[in-house]
């Protein structure tokens, strides 16, 4: 009689996590905790299913609940992995498209909640805030080219012009209930649009999934999730990946510095203060009412750091803008006296989150050198855009608020003001190389009451659009990388609002709005043409004044130069509404030799009336500025110039 073999225990499933992955997620290192935490469907014992992974060490128990199993928590307990303080297990019969949260038992309190995934890759479209069961297979890339030459299209001698987009409120369909774009749908036509206005990136505000569609994506709960709103992930996939190969660069913006309390979200994670600091002092952010990442914890960093590098692995995005770098690197950032606990030193230095953004940026150009990061960041902190081994935070650029506060007070002035605040324009000279600078005009000029850029500008209509032709210009001749938002290109009058589209309306009569469009796109066109103007935009080799002091006529003329010192572009402004004749301007030329007009704000192509100089000047022998030679301009009514000798 032959006795039946003994069955041994049933096989437990497979972790996805290794020794390395722990040392290293433990560590603060890991960079790609998206491919072991969160949900992925595997094939186990001939069973179809999901493993699920999620970091929650002061849990007494952890379940997975969903759709599939009526949200019954005693259907699918995970199991601790060992000491980490991550739980797994792997659930058969679950399928991508289903929804599920963490049950979560802490051990603490008796306190039980209901988590979404914070590494899932798709969420629920808000203000559902489950997470769905995904994958980011089966997207075909074609950008290959783009990616082959994108070091040089994202270099800093490169002509950086980004275009500023909320991807929700940039078109709309008025027939569909005033719905949205998919990423799909807006890809052709965002593409089509800053192709022909010549931008070479596209900024995306945040699209990291966000429960309160008013906070435009900075109150972000789901780090690894694009917002469902549009699409999946492929759809996001579809959209940088036509941008890339109609030859425009994406940007995204990043959100390391803060996120919401939603209770789904990743505050009191597991019944304590997992991801923010445990001390409201500490990890709450008194002006945004929003939770504060403790960036001293090494398994946070390592959400952070995998955070960075997912974006750029899996999306191909050419950067990340780093929001609000000023609130993380202030431990008194917007508090009072008694608010804020002070370093180890006694400073208001946050060293911990120093050190963080330094550890993220080392990263970002060790495994993609082809990107660049850019830090929005208020204040003087020294060297946020030199490399870490400097002694700097190691930011590609960082945007120059100064330079947009300063530039923007000046044109909201009556002309015959402007006079005695000349210096508002000339001041950026003394700290114009310190960094690699992004000048923004960015959505936070254009929000909560500001109004909009052309309603900034002083002076009555034909004036303000004069103004805002004129600072337009003077961006573009600046040294620094150029940033403009959204609506901002046609001059759009209302306030920017994320619940309805943009004023397309307005550049359809071929008027003043179109007129503007088409100044901005031959601004982009100059920049990106001539070397002068981008190649040293972070080198003072690269600008020369020429006139700086005159306050009195409201004027100021400087040279741009090229790395080879034969291209130069020579810049002037008339900053008032009146018409500069015979107004002179020193060069460094040959007698006789003729200087080309490039650009010409007061052009009636772009509603100006046409004052300039025929297309060409001639230089004449009479020393001016300092130069053995000049030109005798007509300087335009509130208007500015670009000339290049022939």
């Amino acid at each position: 009689m032959t006795r039946p073999a003994m069955k041994g225990p049933p096989r437990e499933p497979p972790s996805l996590l290794g020794e390395t992955d722990l040392h290293l997620f433990n560590e603060g290192t890991h960079a790609r905790l998206y491919e072991k935490l969160g949900s992925r469907r595997i094939t186990f014992d001939g069973q179809v299913g999901v493993y699920f992974a999620v970091w929650a060490p002061n849990a007494e128990r952890v379940s997975v609940i969903g759709d599939w199993n009526g949200w019954d928590d005693t259907r699918a307990p995970l199991k601790r992995h060992g000491e980490s303080g991550i739980w797994e297990g792997f659930i058969p019969g679950v399928d991508y498209g289903q929804v599920y949260k963490y049950r979560i038992w802490s051990r603490f309190n008796g306190y039980r909640v209901d988590k979404a995934d914070p590494y899932a890759v798709r969420q629920e479209v808000p203000p559902k805030t489950g997470s769905v069961v995904w994958h980011l297979d089966g997207y075909e890339w074609g950008d290959a080219e783009w990616m082959k030459v994108r070091r040089h299209r994202n270099a800093l001698g490169a002509p950086l012009s980004f275009y500023e987009v909320h991807l929700g409120s940039w078109m709309r369909v008025p027939e569909e209930g005033n719905r949205s774009l998919t990423y799909r749908e807006i890809a052709p036509r965002l593409a089509a649009h800053c192709k022909a206005l010549g931008f070479s990136h596209v900024e995306i505000m945040p699209i990291m999934e966000h429960p309160f569609f008013g906070s435009w994506g900075y109150q972000v709960t789901g780090y690894f999730a694009p917002t469902s709103r549009y699409g999946t992930a492929q759809d996001f996939m579809y959209l940088v990946d036509h941008l890339h190969q109609e030859g425009i660069g994406v940007v995204l913006d990043w959100v390391p510095a803060h996120f919401p309390s939603d209770e789904h979200g990743l505050a009191y994670f597991d019944g304590t203060h997992l991801y923010e600091h445990a001390d409201r002092r500490q990890g709450f952010h008194p002006e945004w009412k929003s939770e504060i990442f403790n960036y001293g914890r090494h398994e946070v960093r390592s959400f952070l750091i995998s955070s960075a590098t997912y974006w750029l692995d899996r999306f191909h995005v050419d950067g990340l803008r780093v929001d609000g770098v000023a609130s993380m690197l202030y431990l008194d950032y917007g508090r009072k006296e008694g608010e804020w606990i002070p370093n180890e030193h006694g400073g208001h230095e946050n060293l911990q989150a120093v050190s963080f953004l330094r550890q993220f940026n080392e990263t970002v150009y060790r495994e993609h050198p082809d990107t660049q990061t850019i830090a929005e960041e208020s204040t003087a902190w020294p060297m946020v855009s030199r490399p870490v081994y400097m002694g700097g935070l190691g930011f590609g650029m960082k945007w120059d608020m100064g330079w947009m506060h300063d530039t923007l007070a000046y044109f909201a002035r009556d002309p015959v003001h402007r006079r005695f605040h000349h210096n508002q324009l000339t001041f950026r000279g003394l700290y114009a190389f310190h960094e690699n600078y992004v000048l923004p005009l960015s959505h936070d000029e254009v929000v909560y009451g500001k109004g909009s850029l052309i309603g900034k500008m002083a002076g009555d209509r034909w004036q303000k659009f004069a103004n805002l032709r004129t600072l337009y210009a003077y961006m573009f001749a600046q040294p620094g990388k150029k940033l403009l938002f959204m609506g901002s290109e046609f001059a759009q009058w209302s306030e920017w609002s994320h619940d309805s589209s943009l004023d397309w309306h307005l550049v359809g009569d071929g008027g003043d709005h179109a007129r503007m469009q088409m100044c901005v796109g031959e601004l982009n066109w100059l920049y990106r043409r001539e070397r002068a103007l981008h190649e040293l935009d972070g080198d003072a080799r690269g600008m020369e004044w020429v006139e700086a002091n005159d306050a009195e006529y409201s004027v100021l003329a400087f040279l741009r130069k090229a790395r080879d010192p034969s291209e130069r572009v020579l810049f002037v402004a008339n900053l008032t509404p009146v018409v500069r004749s015979n107004y002179r301007v020193g060069v460094d030329a040959e007698v006789g030799s003729g200087w080309r007009e490039l650009f010409n704000s007061d052009a009636t192509v772009f509603g100006g009336t046409g004052h300039g100089n025929g297309g060409r000047v001639t230089v004449t022998p009479v020393p001016w500025h300092g130069r053995r030679a000049s030109l005798n301009l007509t300087l335009p009514p509130m208007g500015a110039l670009f000339l290049k000798a022939e």
